[in-house]
């Protein structure tokens, strides 16, 4: 299971506090649940339930909560929240604070009153509103469409990650590198102010041409994974940053693009950090084999900002590099 350290001075995705002692705690008792109200704490439980007027209910502990739709989230754009993504948060962790207590609830035992929206609140203007571009931050990938991933990057809030920024090797879909619930780290690419939206990507986390290739050297056959196909060669992914070409024999031509998603042992040629180019033969593919490369993060001890990040190896001409800004 993926899990990341609590610190309470920390807003993190939804389901990273839930099997924390801190929220065990705050849960355990009735007595305890009414000093985390009191404190504001942000806490966690599992929503069980959307009943028809859209109100969701939480399992908290050994008591149950309630969420009136009004509460569910904080939209800070002003935008209305959509049905879905009401009901899309039946069985997952969901944050909250407790507002109050409902003695006359129908199943005759006190029932807590929640909201999430305040939590968002406070998330938002208490440490979403302060990020810079550039900041490194946790996330968990909410759900997954063709041009990127939505990311929660703190008590529910979603960011977008779009499909470019998730690595410098082409994907075809999120999918290929991303599933849904997984919790990874991201750069703050922009912040749009005045739409109060903020983006992210990956790709600068997951390391230069020249970190990804000295985990190799010619002469290895290594396995990889079959990303593009092109008039002139295939493109194998050795790493999520870091793609090398095959030629494309002849009696593979006609039917190379079925070979797409799929693993291959491929033989290295050579290594050429001057133009980026790694050059393979390609010795076996694996039908029935798709797989995602592991995410390998190269972020060095208690790095938590970047201003700038060089993919490029000094050697070359070719610059590929982002700069960290707002949108004004």
């Amino acid at each position: 299971m993926q899990t990341i350290e609590y610190n309470k001075n920390h807003y993190l995705p939804e389901g990273c506090r839930i099997g924390t002692a801190a929220n065990r705690e705050a849960t355990a008792s009735f007595a305890a649940l009414e000093r985390a109200m009191a404190e504001g704490a942000i806490l966690e439980g599992v929503a069980t339930l959307c009943d028809h007027g859209l109100n969701l209910h939480v399992s908290v502990g050994a008591f149950q909560g309630f969420i009136p739709r009004e509460e569910v989230a904080f939209q800070p754009d002003g935008e209305a929240i959509k049905d879905i993504a009401i009901i899309s948060r039946v069985g997952k962790p969901i944050c909250f604070r407790v507002i109050g207590v409902m003695q006359d609830a129908p199943a005759g035992e006190p029932q807590l009153l929640l909201s999430r929206r305040l939590a968002q609140r406070e998330c938002y203007r208490d440490y979403i509103s302060s990020l810079l571009p550039g900041d490194i931050i946790p996330a968990r990938v909410t759900h997954l469409e063709s041009f990127g991933a939505f990311v929660d990057i703190g008590c529910g809030v979603v960011s977008l990650l779009s499909v470019d920024c998730i690595s410098v090797s082409r994907i075809r879909h999120p999918s290929d590198r991303l599933y849904a619930g997984m919790l990874i780290r991201t750069v703050v690419k922009t912040l749009d102010r005045e739409r109060e939206r903020v983006y992210v990507s990956m790709r600068e986390l997951l390391g230069t041409w020249e970190e990804n290739a000295a985990d190799f050297t010619a002469g290895q056959t290594v396995t990889g994974v079959i990303r593009s196909v092109e008039p002139y060669g295939v493109f194998v992914e050795l790493a999520p940053n870091l793609a090398g070409l095959t030629e494309l024999r002849d009696e593979l031509r006609a039917v190379a693009h079925q070979y797409i998603g799929q693993s291959a042992a491929v033989f290295i040629k050579s290594i050429c950090p001057e133009r980026m180019k790694i050059k393979l033969v390609l010795i076996d593919t694996y039908p029935d084999v798709r797989r995602c490369l592991d995410l390998k993060y190269y972020i060095p001890e208690g790095c938590e900002h970047m201003d700038r990040w060089v993919y490029s190896p000094q050697s070359s001409p070719r610059r590929i590099e982002t700069v960290f800004t707002n949108i004004e």
